[in-house]
């Protein structure tokens, strides 16, 4: 038993250890109680369609650590803004690396370079250094307050979109100053949900189907 608990707890360090910088790693490996809702493996996103074959999640190495990170800061945070969270905070992430051959079928569907990259050039989400995330209440999985759903293409998703509830705009500031400050990550002006990690578009596009 001793033996087993111990290999539990080393996990991570040997992922890490065993892990290059280009290497797409699976989330939960390094983050267990991460919450994962990847919307492109339901139809509630912009297609209407299924376009995944699973709810794992894959990002590279960096940005798996910057959101363990976060996630670690947000277990600590017991109230906020008038609210209580009594077990703390949580992230949910909404998308992760995505596969270029589902690039194109978005960009068929919406082809708007301000929500959906060009597959020619790739997103930062192709490459494994984009992640797409809400906070969610810890104790009950509610998600916080946030200006839109997921895949909202209207200004509001925008960071700079000011005609929101005080509640709202806290959220979203909230969310901004962890992923930013305490992550190291790189906001998108466009989308309050969106975030890579620095030098992003620097790593080479992937096509990995995940499974």
């Amino acid at each position: 038993m001793k033996n087993i608990l111990l290999s539990f707890l080393l996990l991570p360090a040997l992922l890490l250890a065993q892990s290059s910088s280009n290497e797409l790693i699976r989330v939960k490996d390094l983050i267990p109680d991460i919450v994962l809702d990847l919307k492109y493996n339901t139809t509630d996103n912009f297609t209407h369609q299924k376009l995944y074959t699973t709810n794992e999640c894959y990002l590279l190495l960096d940005a798996v650590k910057r959101l363990k990170t976060v996630q670690d800061s947000l277990k600590k945070i017991t109230s906020f803004n008038g609210q209580s969270f009594p077990q703390g905070l949580a992230i949910k992430i909404w998308d992760g690396y995505r596969p270029r051959a589902v690039q194109y079928l978005m960009w068929d569907i919406y082809p708007d370079p301000s929500f959906v990259a060009d597959p020619n050039n790739g997103s930062n989400h192709n490459r494994g250094g984009a992640v797409d995330l809400t906070l969610v209440d810890r104790a009950t999985g509610k998600e916080l307050k946030m200006p839109t759903g997921f895949d909202d293409f209207t200004d509001a998703a925008n960071h700079n979109f000011d005609r929101l509830m005080p509640e709202v705009k806290a959220n979203r500031a909230f969310l901004l100053n962890m992923m930013v400050n305490v992550g190291g990550f790189d906001k998108y002006d466009a989308e309050w949900w969106h975030y890579s990690i620095p030098g992003a578009a620097t790593y080479p596009l992937l096509d990995f189907q995940m499974k």
